[in-house]
C-alpha cells in the first residue's frame, strides 16, 4: 500500500525528534561526571534541549514548561558561618544539579512516550491551531530530509535553492498553499521580497546559501534585519541555511537566533 506522502514525512520528523531527545538524554551521563552548573557545556546543553522541547512541543506544553523550571543552584537560606558558608553553598548547590538532571532526564522520557503515545503530529501546543502545526512540521521534514537530495550540484546562487525548496513544495501537494517571491513587505522605508509565504498557516520560509566563510556573519545580520520585517505580519519564520561548508558551528549559529525570537526555525543543511 502506498503510504501518502504527508503521513511519510511526518514519520521522519517522528524518528528525528525522537534521536534528538535520546541524544539530549545521553548527554546528562557526561554532565554528572562535571557535577557543575551553568559551565559551558551545561550552559549548551541547556539552551539546545530547550530550543528543542520548545520545537517539538511548543512554549505552553507540560514537557517544555517543565523543564525550562528546573532549578540548577540552591535558593534558599543556608545556617551556616562565614567559614563554612561557601563550602555549604557548593554542597547546597551540587545536589540541586543533581536532582535537576534526574527531573530533566525524566521529562525527556516522558517527552519520547508522548510522542509514541499521540504522534508527532499531535504533540505541539501553542498558539498555533494543530493544522498549522502540522502543516509547518511537514515543512521542516521535506527540509530535513529531501533538500539535499534535490540539490545534485554545488549551487552557485540562492536562486537554485528556492528552485529546489519549490518543486520540494510542489512535490509534497502544497502548491496551492504558497507563493514565490510575489508578496512585498514595507519596513522602515525598506522593501522586503520573502522567498515564500504560506498565507494559510501564517509562515515564511527564506533560503539563504553560505558559500564563503565571510558570508555566515552576513546571513546573521540578514536573518536578524528579515525577521524585524517579516514579523510584522508572520508569526513563523523558516531560515534555510544551505551551507557549502563555512558554518563551523551550528548549534550556536542556530542557538543565537532560535532563543531571541519566539516562533522562528533556522534549519542548516550541509553539501
Amino acid at each position: 500500500m502506498r503510504i501518502p506522502l504527508a503521513n511519510h514525512v511526518i514519520e521522519m520528523e517522528r524518528d528525528t525528534a525522537l534521536v534528538n531527545l535520546g541524544n539530549a538524554k545521553r548527554n546528562i551521563t557526561l554532565l554528572r561526571q562535571e557535577a557543575r552548573a551553568f559551565s559551558s557545556e551545561h550552559m549548551r546543553w541547556i539552551l539546545n534541549t530547550k530550543s528543542l522541547l520548545a520545537e517539538i512541543f511548543g512554549e505552553a506544553s507540560q514537557i517544555y514548561l517543565g523543564f525550562i523550571a528546573l532549578p540548577w543552584q540552591f535558593q534558599g537560606n543556608l545556617l551556616a558561618t562565614a567559614l563554612t558558608w561557601k563550602h555549604e553553598k557548593a554542597q547546597n548547590d551540587l545536589a540541586v544539579y543533581r536532582s535537576s538532571l534526574d527531573i530533566a532526564e525524566g521529562i525527556l522520557d516522558a517527552a519520547a512516550d508522548h510522542i509514541n503515545r499521540k504522534g508527532i503530529e499531535n504533540v505541539y501546543e501553542s498558539k498555533d491551531t494543530p493544522k498549522e502545526s502540522s502543516e509547518i512540521i511537514k515543512i521542516i521534514s521535506l527540509v530535513d530530509n529531501k533538500l539535499r537530495k534535490t540539490v545534485r550540484k554545488q549551487p552557485k546562487n540562492e536562486s537554485e535553492i528556492r528552485d529546489a525548496l519549490e518543486n520540494l513544495f510542489i512535490g509534497a501537494d502544497m502548491d496551492k498553499e504558497f507563493t514565490r517571491e510575489k508578496e512585498n513587505l514595507v519596513y522602515s522605508s525598506k522593501t522586503y521580497f520573502p522567498d515564500f509565504t504560506f498565507k494559510r498557516i501564517n509562515t515564511v520560509v527564506e533560503a539563504k546559501l553560505c558559500d564563503a566563510p565571510n558570508r555566515e556573519k552576513e546571513i546573521i545580520a540578514e536573518i536578524n534585519d528579515d525577521i524585524l520585517a517579516y514579523k510584522t505580519k508572520y508569526s513563523n519564520l523558516i531560515f534555510v541555511i544551505y551551507d557549502i561548508g563555512s558554518i563551523r558551528d551550528q548549534e550556536l549559529f542556530k542557538g543565537s537566533i532560535e532563543q531571541a525570537h519566539e516562533h522562528v526555525i533556522v534549519r542548516i543543511i550541509k553539501h
